[in-house]
């Protein structure tokens, strides 16, 4: 693999993973399962479930042990974070500018990754869960975007157990994100093979091509989740508005 910016063998890639893999050894048991799905070489999009401030790290130290090291969409305000932000950007990962006209540029910028071979990773949902279960919500059509553009695979990946180290919201709010610090907590990561999305091929990046190729998507990162947790996901689907616009995801 060339020593590019985001090679897990370049320099900075390996100081990241020599500051974080002793903290995650500390705190984290982990279980992944799905490496042999990573394509071994060629682009291709790994598609998340989001459920903890947490969870970044403990999918990347899964992604990296792949030999495969993601270019992960985060948000612009994460760069401005001190030495945080010269991580994030060293590494080569992709600012998203949300709500501004510049909110393309991330889009732009993971079409051009995938397509020169890249992995680039990226939380559909676009936030973490607001869904009261923790289960996917309704994604965002960015990544039905990045896939359709490049016909790069899509790889769904779904985790649990992030939660319980740092815990996403409080009770009845969204203030106590404090951190959980119980030794050797159980995380999975598991990665799924490819979703299947050839009934959009060469058809128009129409609204209902995107809404239906990225719900294809979330049923793919929704069912491997449901087999970590041994349960059966909600008929409906979250969309991060209230019920009165959750959307069907399973017929019992």
């Amino acid at each position: 693999m060339p020593d590019s910016l985001h090679s897990p063998y370049s320099f900075w890639y390996r100081l990241a993973a020599a500051i974080v893999k002793p903290v995650l050894a500390v705190f984290v048991r982990h279980h992944w399962r799905g490496h042999e799905h990573m394509p071994a070489e060629g682009g291709f999009i790994a598609a998340v479930n989001h459920i903890s401030y947490f969870d970044p790290l403990t999918y990347g130290h899964f992604q990296y042990s792949s030999g495969r090291p993601a270019r992960l969409l985060a948000k612009a305000s994460l760069f401005t974070i001190p030495f945080v932000g010269m991580m994030l950007r060293k590494t080569g990962q992709i600012p998203v500018h949300r709500g501004t006209a510049d909110a393309a540029l991330a889009l732009r910028d993971a079409v051009d990754a995938v397509s020169k071979g890249e992995c680039v990773a990226v939380y559909p949902e676009g936030t973490v869960t607001l869904d009261p279960g923790m289960w996917p919500m309704a994604g965002k059509s960015g990544v039905a975007r990045i896939a359709l553009a490049t016909g790069a695979p899509v790889i769904p990946v779904a985790q649990w157990g992030a939660h319980r180290i740092a815990p996403p919201y409080a009770r009845g709010g969204r203030g106590d994100r404090r951190l959980r610090l119980a030794l050797r907590q159980p995380v999975h990561v598991v990665a799924g093979p490819p979703v299947d999305l050839s009934r959009f091929t060469g058809r128009p990046l129409t609204p209902d091509v995107l809404k239906d190729a990225t719900e294809d998507i979330m049923v793919a990162i929704t069912a491997l989740l449901a087999d970590i947790r041994d349960e059966r996901p909600p008929v409906e689907r979250h969309t991060g508005r209230g019920s009165a616009h959750q959307r069907h995801l399973f017929d019992r």
